[in-house]
């Protein structure tokens, strides 16, 4: 029996492309939405996509830039 602990570390795949103010971020008939992947485990991966809830690109880049804080403040790791 293995009694080793089991790391239970996310990864979380960020591409920023520093030319596009947008990234991670697309309009959705008006309604801006935040999209990244997550690496659950080394040989799966999560698409995550849910709504920022605003039609300003403003507030929408503000709550994508808090969102992705957090996630990489909490992240196990940053995917390659």
């Amino acid at each position: 029996m293995n009694n080793q602990p089991i790391s239970q570390c996310e990864d979380i795949a960020l591409r920023i492309d520093d030319t596009n103010l947008n990234h991670h971020l697309w309009n959705n008939n008006g309604t801006w939405w935040i999209h990244y992947t997550v690496y659950p485990t080394p040989v799966t991966a999560e698409r995550i996509r849910h709504s920022l809830k605003t039609k300003n690109v403003f507030q929408a880049r503000d709550r994508r830039d808090r969102i992705l804080g957090e996630l990489l403040s909490h992240a196990g790791r940053l995917a390659a």
